[in-house]
C-alpha cells in the first residue's frame, strides 16, 4: 500500500522552498513569458506580491497565466511545440517539482535515468551498452508520437491523486495543465499535453512513464528509458517483435499514449541510436561480439552546422571572436561524448576546423596588396608572397594549401586560444586537468 501524502502545499509555499525555486528560475536565466517579466524583475516582484499569490493559491482562485508557444527545429525535421511560462509560474512550477522529486524519485525505476538527481545519459549509455554486451542485441527502438503533446490530463491526475491527497495541490496541478498557450498573438486553451519548456513536465512526464516502467519490469524485460526515448533489448527477433506489439497495446489502451509505427523499430545495435550515440562493433579479439559507443551521423552532422555558422567566411566576426565560440562549443559538446570512440574523426574534422578559419582570415585580408603585407610579415619569401596574394585560384584552395598551412600554422591559432577538439577529447578522456 503506498503512503499517500497530504498537505503538500504548505510545504511547496514555505519560504525555504520559494527562495530555492527563485534562486534556479533566476540562474537558468530564460526567455519572458507573455507577460515580459525577466529574471531580474522577479525577486522584487515576489517580494511585493508573494502573499497575495499565497493567499490565491490557497483558496483555489490562483489562475496560472497562458505559457508563450515557441516552435523550434527538430533535428530530425519538422517542429517542436515548446511552451514558456512566465517567471511566476515558471517559480511556482520548480517549487512543486522540488516537493514532487522528493515524494516520487525514491521509488522510480532504476533504469529511468531522464530528468533526475545524480543520472544523467552517460548512465543510460552504460546500461544500454552492458545490455548489449550481455547478448541482448535485437532492440525495440520505442518512439512516442508527440509524448508531450498528448499526455491525458484526468488519467494523469488521477495518478497523482494515488499518492497525493492535497487537492489544493493537485487543482492547482490542473490548472497549470490546464493553462493556455499563446502563438502567433492568439491563446488557445489546452484539454490534453504538458508542452515542453516548463519545470513541471518533467516530473510530470516521469510519474507517468513510470507506469510503463513497472510493467516492462513486471514482464522481466530489460530496458532504459531517457524521458519518453524507451529502448527494450531483447535476446531474439522473434522475442522483440511480440515485445512491440504488446507494449504498443499497453501504451495505448492502458496509458492514452500514442506509439509513431514509422519510427518505432526492431534493429541490432550497429543501426541502434540512443541519446546522440551510435554503437561499433569492438576491435578487440577477445571480445568479438561485443559493442563500444560512438557518435552518431546526426551528432556528427549537427556539431559541422554548428561550427560552419561559427566559421562562416561572410560573417563579419573577428578571428579571436570565432575561436571563444568554437571553444564553448568544444567544452559542452566534448564532455558529453567523452564516453565514445571517435579519434580518427576529430582528427579530421580539426583539420576542416583550421582550414575554415584560415579561409576566414584569408576573407579579412580582402584585397591582393593586403594578403601580400600579411604573407611578407609572416614570413613568407617575396616572390612566393606575390605570387599567392595574387592567385587567381579560390580562397578555400589557399586555405588548404601549403601555403597558409605553413604561415598561419596550428601553433599561431593557439597562440589565439585556439585548440583542436581531439586535444582536448584525449584531455577530458584520460581524465587530465582541463583548464
Amino acid at each position: 500500500m503506498m503512503k499517500t501524502y497530504d498537505n503538500l502545499i504548505n510545504l511547496i509555499l514555505s519560504d525555504s522552498n520559494l527562495s530555492e525555486a527563485m534562486g534556479r528560475v533566476c540562474r537558468n536565466k530564460g526567455a519572458p513569458g507573455v507577460d515580459g517579466m525577466s529574471t531580474k524583475q522577479l525577486p522584487k516582484h515576489l517580494m511585493q506580491n508573494l502573499t497575495e499569490i499565497k493567499s490565491k493559491i490557497l483558496s483555489c482562485t490562483y489562475i496560472p497565466q497562458a505559457v508563450r508557444g515557441v516552435k523550434i527545429d527538430k533535428s530530425g525535421g519538422g517542429k517542436r511545440l515548446l511552451g514558456i511560462p512566465t517567471v511566476v509560474d515558471r517559480t511556482l512550477q520548480q517549487a512543486i517539482h522540488q516537493v514532487l522529486n522528493l515524494v516520487y524519485d525514491r521509488d522510480f525505476s532504476e533504469s529511468s535515468f531522464g530528468f533526475r538527481p545524480a543520472r544523467s545519459a552517460h548512465g543510460a549509455m552504460e546500461q544500454a551498452t552492458n545490455y548489449i554486451n550481455e547478448g541482448r542485441q535485437d532492440i525495440v527502438d520505442l518512439d512516442l508520437r508527440k509524448f508531450f503533446d498528448k499526455v491525458n490530463h484526468q488519467y494523469l491526475l488521477n495518478l497523482l491523486s494515488k499518492r497525493i491527497g492535497d487537492k489544493v495541490l493537485l487543482h492547482l496541478i490542473h490548472q497549470f495543465l490546464k493553462s493556455g498557450i499563446m502563438l502567433g498573438g492568439l491563446t488557445s486553451q489546452r484539454d490534453e499535453g504538458t508542452p515542453q519548456g516548463g519545470p513541471l513536465s518533467p516530473i510530470l512526464s516521469n510519474i507517468l512513464l513510470d507506469e510503463l516502467d513497472k510493467e516492462l519490469e513486471c514482464r522481466g524485460h530489460k530496458f532504459v528509458r531517457y524521458a519518453d526515448d524507451v529502448s527494450i533489448f531483447l535476446c531474439s527477433k522473434r522475442a522483440a517483435s511480440r515485445v512491440r506489439k504488446s507494449v504498443t497495446k499497453y501504451l495505448e489502451s492502458k496509458l492514452y499514449l500514442e506509439v509513431n509505427e514509422d519510427k518505432t523499430s526492431i534493429c541490432r545495435p550497429v543501426n541502434f541510436e540512443l541519446l546522440g550515440f551510435g554503437y561499433v562493433p569492438t576491435y578487440k579479439k577477445r571480445e568479438k561480439g561485443k559493442y563500444h559507443p560512438c557518435i552518431s551521423k546526426k551528432s556528427w552532422a549537427r556539431l559541422k552546422q554548428k561550427i560552419k555558422i561559427i566559421t562562416r567566411k561572410t560573417s563579419p566576426i573577428p578571428l579571436l571572436d570565432r575561436i571563444i565560440k568554437l571553444n564553448q562549443l568544444m567544452r559542452g559538446w566534448v564532455h558529453y561524448f567523452k564516453i565514445a570512440t571517435g579519434y580518427q574523426k576529430l582528427k579530421t574534422l580539426d583539420s576542416w576546423i583550421r582550414c575554415r578559419l584560415r579561409y576566414c582570415v584569408w576573407k579579412q585580408w580582402k584585397r591582393p596588396k593586403r594578403r601580400l603585407r600579411a604573407f611578407l610579415q609572416l614570413g613568407v619569401s617575396p616572390s612566393w608572397a606575390r605570387r599567392f596574394a595574387y592567385s587567381r585560384k579560390g580562397g578555400w584552395h589557399l586555405a588548404c594549401g601549403p601555403v597558409m598551412g605553413t604561415t598561419l600554422t596550428e601553433e599561431r591559432l593557439k597562440q589565439r586560444g585556439y585548440m583542436s577538439f581531439l586535444e582536448y577529447y584525449l584531455k577530458v578522456k584520460y581524465r587530465k586537468t582541463v583548464q
